[in-house]
């Protein structure tokens, strides 16, 4: 424990930065916006289905964007989701309808489970979502990063981003000040960005320290 408390200390202070301070502006919206454009956010709004996978394949998702409707599946769980109606909600174990209380505990896994894994396939197109501030902060190289926070929504609302954009607009990385990392200003990379059957861009990888994190076979369509 002694050497544990010891290690995250070191780490702390080597990879710790304080959250930066943000102004909101309309040079930030420009800015937001220039991203949207490049990753054919257009294209994405009319996507209607998205399909993908997180830690491996360990959590497989189809997401209908027009019904509002989430098929999650993980280790023996099946969960038909619908998050804005959560009463139509199935929850099956092992082939096996689950209700009660423990229903309600694997719905509430469910919904964790899609807002997380689902940010690292579509944050960018999140920027201007209700209860979102946007502000820019000029970064060690001189270039323009979006500072994001998001106040509400979610299941970790205060949770905050400083993108970092390649010249086109398509973003490169972006640094965390996020409740489940106690350590501010971790970097995330947004990588091998491919363009769907839809014709919206999307990530097929992030790094995150030594950590590779795949988003599986992605598929976004109509």
């Amino acid at each position: 424990m002694l050497l544990s408390i010891i290690s995250y200390g070191i780490l702390y202070l080597i990879y710790n930065e304080p959250l930066p301070e943000m102004e909101e502006s309309f040079e930030a919206d420009m800015l937001a916006n220039k991203m949207l454009k490049a990753l054919h956010h257009e294209a994405y709004k009319n996507t209607r289905y998205l399909e993908w996978s997180f830690r491996n394949g360990a959590h497989q998702f189809l997401w209908d964007k027009k019904l509002g409707h989430v098929e999650v599946e993980w280790d023996n769980y099946v969960v038909s989701l619908h998050p804005n109606a959560m009463e139509r909600s199935t929850v099956y174990r092992n082939g096996i309808e689950v209700l009660g209380k423990d229903k309600k505990e694997i719905l509430k896994r469910a919904t964790s489970l899609f807002n997380n894994d689902s940010f690292w396939l579509v944050a960018p197109f999140k920027v201007f979502d209700q209860g979102v501030k946007r502000g820019i902060v000029i970064m060690k190289d001189g270039s323009r990063g979006l500072l994001v926070k998001y106040t509400s929504g979610g299941t970790t609302p205060g949770d905050t981003y400083l993108w970092k954009l390649q010249e086109n607009g398509i973003p490169e990385s972006y640094q965390m000040w996020v409740q489940l990392i106690p350590i501010g200003g971790i970097e995330a990379t947004w990588d091998n960005w491919q363009e769907m059957e839809s014709g919206t861009f999307l990530p097929k990888s992030h790094e995150l320290g030594p950590i590779t994190l795949q988003m599986g076979e992605i598929r976004a369509y109509n």
